[in-house]
This record gives C-alpha cells, sequence and structure tokens, in this order.
C-alpha cells in the first residue's frame, strides 16, 4: 500500500534500503527459526533485568524526572525502574536509557551496536500500548535488530570513531521493530527508516568528562525510533534513500560505507542469533583483554602483586574508544578503562556489577595495577576485529617472567555463550543490584519470558 499522493520509482524499488524495508516487512513468527526465537527470549530478559539495575542512577532519574514532567501520569506502558505507567514514548525513553547504564546489555559484534537497549524498550512499550501478543513482540524485536545490525556494518568502522552506532543505527532498528509491530508495510517502514535516520545521532565526545550522553543516546533512539514508526503509520514521510543516498547518512556520517551489507543474507543469516551476551560490567572492549588475563592468571597461580606490568594487544576501535580515558573519575568512566577494568579482573577475579564502586576508585591497589597497565595496537587483532573480538595480554612477573594468554572468542558470545541458568542467575543479581525487583519478582519474570512465545499480551510485567 503506498501513501496517497506518493509515486514509487523504479529507483525506489531497487535501493538497498527499499530491499531491507520490504524484506522488514516480510518478515512472520512462523517463518523465524527456533534459535531465533529462543534466544530473542533470552535476549528479553538479559535487556529487562539490565533496565532494572539502572533503577536509582543518576542519568536514569533524570530521564525520568523528564517523563514525568513532560508526559502523561497514565498509560499502558510501564517505566520499569518506577512501577509507573505512561504512553509508549516515554516509557521508551526511560527504559532505554535505564538499561544502558550498568554496562550489562548485549551487543552485536560486526556492527558494533547495542540492539536490546534501543529494540526492546521500544517495541515493549508499543505492544503494551497497543495490546500485542508476545510473538508479536519477539518478531518486532527480530526486525529491529535485522535492520539496525545491518546498518551498523553498513556505516562501518570509520563512523564507529566518532559516532556511537547505538545512538545512530539503533534509531533505525527502533524504528523497525516498532513499525512491524504496527503493521506497517514496505513503503511505510521506508518512510519509517528515513524519518529515524534523519533524527540519528550520537558523538563519542562524553567519554573524556564522563558525561551522561551515552545513556541519553540510548533514550533517545528508543524513544525517537518509535516516533518514527507511529508517525509513519499515520502517512509522516521520511527521505526513502534515507541510508545510501547522495545526502544521506553514509554521505555525512561514514567513508567505508558498504550497502551490500544491508541486503547480504536477508532471511538466511538471523543477525539476532548472531549477538551476544555481556559477562563482565564494562565496555565490551575490555571483555577479550578481561578474560585473557583471567585465564593467564589461573593458570599460572598468579596474584595481582606477582605481576608487574600488563599490556593489552586491541584493536583500534578499544583504542578509539577506551583511550580518550586515563584516569577515571566515575563508576562509569572506570567502566571505559582499560587499566582499571584489568585491575579488578587481577585483585578480584572478576569485574562485576558489585565492583565497580565509589570505593574502587579510590582503592590504592586498584590505582596502582591500573598504572601498570596499557594498550597496544595489534594487527592481527584489529584485521579480525569487528567480525571477532579477539583478545591477547602479555604480562611481565616480579620474577622476570614474561607470559602470553589469547583469546578468540570472549565469553558471551554466540560460540561461547551464556546458559539459560547463568543468564536466569545474571537477571537476578541485575534485579537486585538497585532494588529494582524483589527476587520472587524476577523469578516471575523470568517464567513468564521463557513462555513469551505464548504470552496473549506483554502488559503488566511488574506490579505498580
Amino acid at each position: 500500500m503506498q501513501i496517497p499522493g506518493k509515486q514509487t520509482t523504479t529507483a525506489f524499488q531497487t535501493s538497498p534500503t527499499r530491499a531491507l524495508a520490504e524484506f522488514l516487512a516480510s518478515i512472520r513468527y512462523e517463518s523465524l527459526p527456533a534459535a531465533v526465537v529462543a534466544r530473542a527470549e533470552e535476549l528479553f530478559l538479559d535487556w529487562f533485568a539490565s533496565a532494572l539495575a539502572g533503577k536509582g542512577a543518576h542519568p536514569a532519574a533524570v530521564i525520568e524526572k523528564f517523563s514525568g514532567a513532560m508526559g502523561p501520569n497514565e498509560g499502558l506502558s510501564e517505566i520499569l525502574i518506577s512501577r509507573k505507567r505512561t504512553s509508549p514514548f516515554f516509557a521508551a525513553l526511560v527504559n532505554g536509557g535505564a538499561s544502558h547504564f550498568v554496562e550489562q546489555d548485549d551487543l552485536h559484534n560486526s556492527s558494533v551496536l547495542h540492539p536490546g537497549t534501543v529494540v526492546f524498550p521500544a517495541v515493549l512499550a508499543a505492544a503494551q500500548d497497543t495490546g500485542a501478543s508476545g510473538r508479536a513482540l519477539i518478531t518486532a524485536a527480530v526486525a529491529g535488530y535485522e535492520c539496525g545490525v545491518r546498518v551498523g556494518e553498513f556505516l562501518g568502522r570509520s563512523h564507529y570513531k566518532v559516532f556511537h552506532t547505538t545512538g545512530t543505527a539503533g534509531k533505525l532498528a527502533a524504528a523497525a521493530g516498532v513499525a512491524h509491530l504496527l503493521e506497517l508495510d514496505a513503503d511505510r517502514i521506508q518512510h519509517a527508516l528515513g524519518s529515524a535516520g534523519t533524527m540519528a545521532a550520537g558523538l563519542w565526545e562524553f567519554l573524556r568528562d564522563a558525561a551522561d550522553s551515552k545513556q541519553l543516546h540510548a533514550a533517545k533512539a528508543a524513544a525517537d525510533g518509535l516516533l518514527a514508526a507511529y508517525i509513519a503509520r499515520d502517512g509522516f514521510t521520511g527521505a526513502r534513500e534515507i541510508l545510501e543516498g547522495k545526502q544521506g547518512m553514509a554521505a555525512g556520517m561514514s567513508s567505508d560505507a558498504d550497502s551490500g551489507c544491508l541486503t547480504d543474507g536477508l532471511g538466511t543469516r538471523w543477525t539476532l542469533a548472531e549477538t551476544s551476551f555481556k559477562f563482565h560490567a564494562s565496555c565490551r572492549h575490555t571483555h577479550p583483554a578481561a578474560d585473557a588475563l583471567l585465564e593467564l592468571m589461573c593458570a599460572h597461580e598468579l596474584e595481582a602483586d606477582d605481576i608487574t606490568a600488563v599490556t593489552a594487544h586491541v584493536h583500534q576501535g578499544a583504542l578509539d574508544v577506551l583511550g580518550p580515558v586515563t584516569d577515571p573519575r566515575t563508576i562509569h568512566q572506570s567502566k571505559f578503562s582499560m587499566g582499571f577494568v584489568l585491575a579488578l579482573i587481577a585483585l578480584n577475579g572478576r569485574a562485576g556489577l558489585a565492583d565497580f564502586t565509589e570505593a574502587a576508585l579510590k582503592d590504592r591497589r586498584v590505582r596502582a595495577f591500573h598504572d601498570r597497565v596499557n594498550m597496544a595496537f595489534d594487527p592481527e587483532i584489529d584485521r579480525a576485529y569487528p567480525r571477532r573480538w579477539m583478545g591477547r595480554v602479555t604480562v611481565k612477573t616480579r620474577d622476570g617472567g614474561k607470559l602470553e594468554q589469547r583469546v578468540t572468542s570472549p565469553k558471551g558470545d554466540p560460540d561461547n555463550t551464556l546458559t539459560r541458568d547463568e543468564l536466569e542467575d545474571k537477571a537476578l543479581r541485575l534485579a537486585s543490584f538497585a532494588g529494582g525487583a524483589t527476587q520472587e519478582e524476577m523469578k516471575r519474570v523470568i517464567t513468564r519470558v521463557w513462555r513469551l512465545r505464548d504470552e496473549p499480551n506483554v502488559r503488566d510485567f511488574l506490579k505498580a
């Protein structure tokens, strides 16, 4: 169905954006592999618990305060951290920001995108608004992941150097998911992508001074993506070639865009199934080195005091994102410090939620180990990135020894994934971290999520 008064041209029909829109419109629950449906439920649980862990966090609290002042005080869509009900736009806004705070939300490697933190806030809010079923939510999430991942890959590594892909490609991911939930046809999905793309934004500069922008990126991506889909439903038009057009996203945001990424393997390659869970509560760029250091210390029975120097051999993306954080002063900034994360690994044997604290920021042993860590560019690891996030550490010991450890698949990657038992344990820890839900409440949520495909609606996960 075309929007009245709008003509369809041959170029429009055959453009990569158009092909992607047509595919997104065609996705049906019945066509999804069983493994994709199961992974969607797992990713939804992981996102839901991450949102609860954002309760009380300064960025989430400020965004929620804004929502209370500007949005309705009633509605069908849940704000998870407060149990309030509001409109889908403001629920997506708050839940998106909250779920991106503790750095435990999912990541897709080759697109360098956190899809869950933008797709699930938007599709859950819209599904609760419309009374959609669990199957509809799952299918919409698949559409969102398919779109966002492909756009992230399309924009390439040059984009990620300056732009936070979750704030840019994530906006189109949220739009695609909600557009599918609203049962929009290919024309209207394409217009939704156009509107989302023209609003896309998110710059890495915030890392230098520990600003709250990262949560704003996720919040706005989820909410603006939802906005783009809802207005497209009512006939609002957007640029038809927002991705590859002469003045589109690639033209302004990338120097290595590859339009083939938008359509490669449509219908056979399901990107949601490729998405990784986060094991450590830190930036994903720290995980390969963290895993390698932990394995090395266990294998050689080393203590932190046995180590005089650590070199984390990394890809360029890690240097771009982690490099600006030389002296972490906030808990969130410490999650983007390779030295700080490896110090926690060395001293505690983990870098979990409870390890990133104000006390740790001031701990002399943590700071001392932090100062013994450096990063070095590794051509082999960089060639593998972003398809594979490999890690290598070299360690000097007090007895003059030099040790090395490599990791090819960090814990949480699809070929080294978390089991459902591990995901349940993680969800329970996330829910209790800031008092987002009681253990009993979270166990009920877990039970409901494991049967999400059979839920007649997805309203009221938590009592108001």
